[in-house]
């Protein structure tokens, strides 16, 4: 091996692990920037004018950093040099103008060309329309009819609350009360947007497409006219009892600082709902509520922006694998500090909303966020539950057998593991005319699965334990005909690849199985000129399958870290992977240089930029190659 080459990996993670520890908070956490695309600070400024609590200083700031990411098209994108997409366009140039832009102003004058060639501010989605109707800029029958009611349907009922997503529950339950009350926010500038619309709105009798182009998505369109017409005379006694439960479901999960769902447009919803229903100014539920908004602003790396959610448990635990890999002693301050607060964020004694689907299962999850008790998932659990196995801490112990019990126990009938919920996979509710953005669910994923057998492997269970056979089965049957797996929550193919790679590792699957031949295929031929890997976003769109505009740091990260489960140490084409990771430019912060999105919250429609991913996953996979290139033994040990 040439040692110039092994000179320049040694250099590159004895920076990196320098810059993370920097980077590592005093309690023993890590906490990076998480960044979705324009719609959230657009909300962000729609929420102050609703209220009529206006942040000028911070408006401006805001509308910076939404006008910084303009694209050359004209509108918005979804990430980094995306197309534009209507919805995200119309919110930027609304919240701009809210903010105090001239219409007139050539960065404006180009959006509202490119927003009114793309169709119209007519041909944005639900939940964008569920905005304009607040402000009084389309009316009420733009939005699908959603009755509060819902709140009170049993769970054999095809439609109830039970059978959405974490996200969505906390999403709907105060939306349902704005969708009950329909309040006209205060918009005190009275900022109009009609020069958004080809059509004027009020003359617009057919909002709702079956875009699906499936019979149950048109007798979903019919169910909807006809609730249109009873809705006004349901009893209002019906309606009071709908509105208590709604207001029973979403108070109890204010979940403090941290806010509803911790995620925000639970928390903006929750507010405009107890501001609509006149709760007092200093009542602390709503007061607090706003303190949980205003947690997610970020002022980091010169910009100001406001984040979806904030990330520290699974920045803290997949940093903590990036420094484990480096060999960093396991007495030291970082791993030992990082393993601490993870343990005393697992929750023990609360049984959040997945408890309906398994009532008698104890709770030993971790949640993505600071607090979210409710809503913890399988994917963190796994991920944190692994980096404290590998210390072999016995301190840890209780907290493993607590996550390995309550991952079991939350493996879906197919097998497979959705991210918060059982079996959250009744897929005809996203016929529905609301669920236009087609995320009302959250059922079993390749990548969520792969996370979960990666770490029960990790402790000791073969690819014949029972639990981790059907896991297996169901991976096996959602292996696309190219060798790869879909990457649900990263981008894309590449993210969903490695990630069961890992997962057939760790169970001990044979190497010259099927499976993880073609897999290993995938990879080696999806590898680029310069050496690294990379997606787009626009991948998850079928016809734009393989796209890739420039390798990404993380997502060749990825690649290598699958390929080195897979066996594949001692190969050309990882050898130029990590050279690629070797040389590539980094910040002063030490993170990799790389401005593409490569995580996804919902896709097609809402995609993320995990700042922290660029700083442990290249740095995570130059420190296995290098131990696996000084060891005899090149197989990797751990489930990730």
């Amino acid at each position: 091996m040439n040692t110039n080459f092994m000179h320049d990996i040694d250099s590159a993670i004895t920076e990196s692990v320098a810059a993370l520890k920097s980077q590592q908070q005093s309690d023993g956490h890590w906490v990076f920037d998480l960044e979705a695309d324009a719609t959230i600070p657009a909300e962000y400024i729609f929420l102050g004018h609703y209220l009529d609590e206006r942040e000028p200083e911070l408006e401006e700031e805001l509308a910076s950093y939404i006008r910084s990411i303009q694209g050359s098209h004209g509108g918005w994108p979804l990430f980094h040099k995306g197309a534009l997409d209507i919805s995200a366009s119309v919110k930027a140039y609304w919240a701009l103008k809210t903010a105090g832009d001239n219409m007139n102003a050539p960065h404006m004058i180009r959006a509202r060309k490119a927003i009114l060639a793309a169709g119209g501010a007519e041909k944005c989605n639900v939940f964008t329309r569920y905005a304009m109707a607040l402000f009084g800029h389309v009316p009420w029958r733009a939005v699908p009819v959603m009755p509060i009611e819902l709140m009170l349907m049993p769970r054999w009922f095809p439609i109830n609350i039970w059978r959405f997503s974490y996200w969505s529950r906390a999403v709907i339950s105060p939306l349902l009360v704005l969708a009950m009350l329909k309040p006209m926010a205060i918009n005190p500038t009275g900022t109009s947007i009609r020069e958004l619309f080809v059509v004027d709105p009020e003359t617009i009798r057919s909002w709702h497409k079956n875009t699906t182009g499936k019979w149950q998505g048109a007798a979903f369109i019919h169910l909807d006219k006809f609730l249109r017409l009873v809705e006004p005379y349901f009893p209002k006694l019906l309606r009071k009892k709908s509105l208590q439960a709604a207001l029973d479901y979403f108070l109890p999960r204010l979940n403090g600082e941290d806010g509803l769902g911790a995620i925000f447009p639970a928390m903006a919803n929750a507010v405009m709902a107890m501001h609509a229903l006149a709760f007092a100014k200093d009542d602390a539920r709503l007061v607090t509520a706003k303190k949980s908004i205003r947690q997610l602003i970020s002022r980091s790396d010169g910009e100001v922006f406001i984040q979806p959610c904030q990330s520290p448990v699974w920045d803290t635990s997949l940093s903590m694998h990036a420094m484990l890999e480096t060999g960093e002693a396991l007495a030291d301050r970082s791993i030992a500090g990082a393993g601490g607060w993870l343990q005393s964020k697992q929750i023990l004694d609360i049984k959040g909303d997945w408890a309906v689907h398994a009532p008698n299962l104890e709770p030993g999850g971790w949640a993505f966020q600071y607090e979210n008790p409710h809503y913890p998932d399988v994917d963190d659990t796994a991920v944190v539950a692994m980096a404290l196995h590998r210390t072999h801490d016995p301190r840890y112990d209780e907290s493993i057998r607590r996550a390995e019990q309550w991952v079991v126990g939350m493996q879906s009938s197919n097998g497979g593991w959705g991210a918060f919920d059982i079996d959250n996979n009744d897929e005809y509710l996203n016929y529905i005319p609301f669920a236009d953005h087609g995320a009302l669910l959250d059922p079993p994923t390749a990548d969520v699965t792969a996370r979960c057998i990666s770490f029960l492997a990790q402790l000791g269970r073969r690819h014949d334990d029972p639990v981790v056979a059907r896991g297996l089965a169901y991976l096996a049957a959602e292996q696309e005909q190219d060798g790869s797996w879909y990457g649900r929550w990263g981008t894309n193919y590449i993210y969903g690849t490695w990630s069961v790679l890992c997962a057939l590792n760790a169970a001990g699957v044979e190497r010259d199985s099927d499976m993880m031949t073609c897999a290993t295929d995938y990879l080696l031929k999806a590898q680029n000129k310069d050496g690294g890997w990379g997606e787009d976003g626009a991948t998850y769109d079928a016809t734009q399958r393989g796209l890739c505009k420039e390798s990404t740091p993380s997502q060749t990260a990825w690649a290598l870290l699958g390929l080195m489960a897979a066996g594949k140490v001692i190969d050309p084409v990882v050898e130029r992977g990590v050279r690629y990771l070797a040389s590539h430019p980094r910040e002063k912060n030490g993170r990799w240089v790389e401005p593409w999105y490569t995580a996804v919250g919902f896709p097609k429609i809402f995609y993320l930029r995990y700042h922290g991913y660029s700083a442990f996953f290249p740095l995570w996979a130059l420190a296995r190659y290098r131990n696996l290139i000084r060891s005899n033994d090149k197989s990797v040990a751990f489930g990730m």
